[in-house]
């Protein structure tokens, strides 16, 4: 099944279902200003993040995307520290960004001196460059997001949005033309249902909810501890090797994971509009 199709699919089904349950359940239906809001965040969330990350899993293993994915903390706290200034650059936190970056590294490395012993297969470089740019974007849309007051609607709203980016993209690529349903496995159908049920619907929306109520870090914390499920899936159930270097860098994944959770967060007085934060952005 094509990349972005997929993507599409998966989230007009679960926004449908997201935004057709608020409705039912008296929620207003976004403003024209709130839909504008819920578009450019769609754009950065659905098509720079999902898009790029669902073709770049062609490419490169799904363990070490999700590897590569936990990179999303460390532009979330950067973008805290500069434009939100929610966050100050203590030692603590740096050391912690570094341990979580040298656990990246030594899980995607072959240029490393203990390479020969630490193993590894080599990375395509396309597919890493996609997955750092969806990194970029989805923290860079963690920082913008802050609408409207229904969560449940918020994820709806963005969803509905994203897949119009996401069915455009896969019009200009010619994904259309190539897509044929009855070619598609049961394997595969099911695939995309437990995407659209556990992956969209559930997942996402405890993501936008869970963004109101803690700082972006530690809601980014959530990446680190990705590569360490993807790891252990693919061993038990992919047959991936679980070598030396897997371990070492998991474990400095984890170590930053605990630090970043327990540093203090700096107290703001007011929340942060769209319009203030894409404003600080811009400059």
């Amino acid at each position: 099944m094509p990349p972005f199709l997929l993507a599409a699919i998966r989230f007009v089904v679960a926004g449908l279902a997201l935004y057709g349950w608020t409705i039912a359940n008296g929620e207003r239906s976004p403003s024209g200003r709130e839909w504008m809001s819920a578009s450019l965040i769609a754009i950065l969330i659905f098509v720079f993040d999902y898009g790029l990350l669902f073709w770049a899993e062609q490419r490169v293993p799904s363990g070490i995307a999700a590897v590569m994915m936990a990179m999303i903390p460390v532009f979330m706290a950067l973008s805290e520290i500069i434009f939100l200034r929610t966050q100050r650059l203590t030692l603590r936190l740096a050391f912690a960004l570094m341990i979580g970056i040298g656990g990246v590294v030594v899980l995607v490395s072959r240029s490393l001196s203990l390479s020969s012993s630490l193993g590894g297969a080599p990375i395509d470089r396309l597919g890493a460059m996609a997955l750092m740019v969806a990194s970029i974007s989805w923290s860079i849309a963690s920082l913008l997001t802050r609408l409207p007051a229904c969560k449940v609607m918020s994820s709806g709203a963005q969803m509905l949005a994203g897949r119009v980016f996401l069915a455009l993209a896969a019009a200009a690529l010619g994904e259309f033309r190539n897509f044929h349903p009855s070619t598609v496995s049961r394997g595969a159908w099911f695939a995309l249902v437990y995407l659209i049920v556990a992956g969209s619907i559930i997942r996402f929306t405890a993501y936008v909810w869970l963004i109101h109520h803690e700082s972006p870090t530690k809601v980014g914390t959530y990446a680190y501890v990705n590569p360490v499920v993807a790891v252990l899936v693919g061993y038990f159930l992919g047959g991936e090797a679980l070598g030396v270097r897997t371990i070492l860098g998991t474990l400095f994944v984890l170590i930053s994971v605990v630090v970043i959770t327990m540093t203090r967060d700096k107290k703001v007085v007011a929340s942060v509009s769209v319009e203030d934060a894409a404003e600080a952005v811009g400059s």
